[in-house]
């Protein structure tokens, strides 16, 4: 079996950091997806790639996947330099505000 290490990034809909600061083990799909010909459905017979584990750390990851016989990639994730303004977002309706309001 082969399995993938990452910690996911922050969903593109939201500023918020939530559900990344843990480690997931994702396991890669053995067999292809197939369309059912009277639906038009995907499916397909691999259980193990709608499994996905979470752990505290990396090493945690990497130590179960060691553990139980799993050869798995680690990611690393990209680090970003954090956007901090100085007055933060309430500062756009502040009443002192000097400059002109536009977007």
């Amino acid at each position: 079996m082969h399995a993938r290490i990452y910690k996911p990034a922050r969903t593109a809909m939201s500023s918020g950091t939530a559900k990344t600061h843990e480690w997931v083990l994702e396991f890669a799909p053995t067999s292809a997806r197939e369309v059912d010909p009277l639906m038009g459905w995907t499916s397909s017979d691999d259980t193990q790639s709608q499994v996905h584990l979470r752990f505290p750390t990396k090493e945690a990851a990497v130590d179960y996947a060691a553990d139980k016989g799993i050869e798995a990639i680690v990611s690393e994730p990209h680090s970003r330099k954090p956007n901090l303004r100085a007055g933060g977002y309430g500062e756009n309706f502040a009443t002192y505000r000097r400059g002109v309001w536009t977007h």
